[in-house]
């Protein structure tokens, strides 16, 4: 949890890419087709679209969605425009929802991440008309579940510490 002991540095472009690149690794695991298993790529492009609106933005979420589509063999564009969409609220309310703890910040992402799943599964459904069950939503209840730690791993290289240089202006 960030207090008022920590001054953030600016984050690094290769992190932000390294991120993103293992968030996908993750989903590519084979646990991505059990009911329940987190989307990692939505998770950290609404952490980013929340805390670097300007360096991660609806076409970075628009690229992953794309790749998802290819890695799922679903159709092509599914998770785009859940991503992108996902992206776009995150951006819009990223304002707000950094004025607050980060439980309370799960509780704000929460939404966000049912509707990008319940985007897919409108997709899903107009497609092939099976409904999965609504045990189907567990996975976004996991993934907020998984918010603070998320947030702990994604802010950890921006960390000043916390015992001052007295010698250095900031």
């Amino acid at each position: 949890m960030i207090g008022p002991n920590y001054i953030l540095q600016p984050v690094s472009p290769l992190f932000i890419f390294f991120s993103l690149l293992c968030a996908f690794m993750l989903n590519l695991l084979p646990w991505g087709g059990f009911i329940g298993a987190p989307d990692f790529v939505a998770l950290v492009l609404v952490f980013w679209g929340v805390h670097q609106p300007r360096k991660v933005g609806i076409g970075v979420a628009f690229f992953m969605g794309l790749l998802m589509d290819v890695h799922d063999a679903s159709l092509l564009g599914e998770n785009a425009l859940a991503y992108t969409l996902l992206s776009y609220f995150a951006i819009m309310m990223h304002r707000r929802v950094l004025w607050f703890p980060v439980i309370t910040q799960a509780m704000h992402v929460f939404p966000l991440l049912l509707l990008t799943q319940a985007i897919q599964l409108m997709v899903r459904f107009l497609v092939s008309g099976k409904f999965p069950g609504w045990f189907y939503f567990i996975e976004s209840v996991i993934s907020v579940a998984l918010w603070p730690l998320v947030t702990w791993v994604l802010l950890a290289p921006q960390r000043r510490a916390v015992d001052r240089d007295h010698t250095r202006p900031i």
